[in-house]
């Protein structure tokens, strides 16, 4: 199955709809990784102090599920846009394209305006290069 490839114009068209929805992940995340710290402050206290860390304990693991289960679902709707997420914390966004004959990565980091970089599919961010 070949992947969706992007043109300049179509990329820029989901710059709304994925800036909200990566702001959306970010707030999950955040809130992910306070209930991952609390599940593993409570598993080192769950030793000495019994059953009120176990509830607080088993409290923040539903919390963790359900913020993990978040997550997927925001990750599918990206990867069903075509687009590839890589990085969450800093709203990083690849839109696979074609440049002089081969496949690149369109790049977008969250709170740019537009997209104006590209890299090779090898490089990553540290390899963006401006469109122009």
């Amino acid at each position: 199955m070949s992947r969706q490839r992007f043109t300049l114009q179509q990329a820029s068209a989901l710059l709304p709809r994925l800036t909200s929805t990566l702001t959306q992940m970010q707030e999950v995340k955040a809130r992910y990784d306070r209930f991952e710290r609390e599940v593993e402050e409570a598993s080192n206290r769950m030793a000495s102090n019994g059953h009120l860390v176990e509830k607080h304990l088993n409290e923040a693991r539903q919390e963790l599920a359900r913020a993990t289960a978040e997550l997927k679902d925001f990750i599918e709707r990206l990867q069903d846009m075509g687009c590839e997420l890589k990085d969450i914390d800093q709203g990083l966004v690849d839109f696979p394209a074609e440049r002089e004959g081969r496949e690149v990565y369109l790049c977008w980091k969250l709170g740019e305006d537009d997209i104006r970089w590209w890299h090779e599919l090898d490089t990553g961010f540290a390899g963006r290069q401006p469109l122009e």
